[in-house]
């Protein structure tokens, strides 16, 4: 069963991340376009694919809590590497929750950041992946 839980895990992951790597380049190009029937259009794509992502998200979510079950209490405790992969993984969810917070900006002409802001902010994620990976295949620590 803990083959299955890691096989669903990554690849609700993986599906998450295609999504959250295109999302914020979205927010670039809707930046560089805040007005006109361009602007309708970008909304409907970033609402669209956050909505699509986001039960991704979630599976990725309840995967990774059921392959956490399934080896037990005693090797999340002795699992340090874990436990950093999980601050991790808590920074991204809060980073895809901004994201709703950014697409209602957008959605009410409020948007006040700049496509610079938003060509950094597409690169956290990738990041985030770089460190979670290397933490769960490498384990560190």
């Amino acid at each position: 069963m803990i083959l299955w839980f890691k096989a669903l895990h990554i690849i609700f992951m993986v599906a998450w991340f295609a999504g959250i790597f295109y999302l914020p380049r979205l927010f670039v190009y809707h930046a560089q376009n805040p007005t006109g029937e361009i602007n309708e259009q970008f909304q409907i794509m970033e609402r669209r694919l956050l909505y699509f992502i986001t039960p991704f998200a979630v599976l990725t979510l309840v995967f990774g809590l059921a392959l956490m079950w399934s080896y037990g209490s005693a090797w999340i405790k002795a699992s340090a590497w874990l436990h950093a992969k999980l601050v991790i993984v808590a920074l991204l969810y809060g980073y895809h929750g901004y994201c709703f917070k950014l697409l209602k900006d957008f959605r009410n002409q409020q948007n006040i950041r700049s496509p610079f802001f938003y060509r950094v902010f597409n690169e956290v994620p990738v990041f985030a992946l770089f460190a979670i990976i290397i933490l769960a295949v490498v384990k560190p620590f």
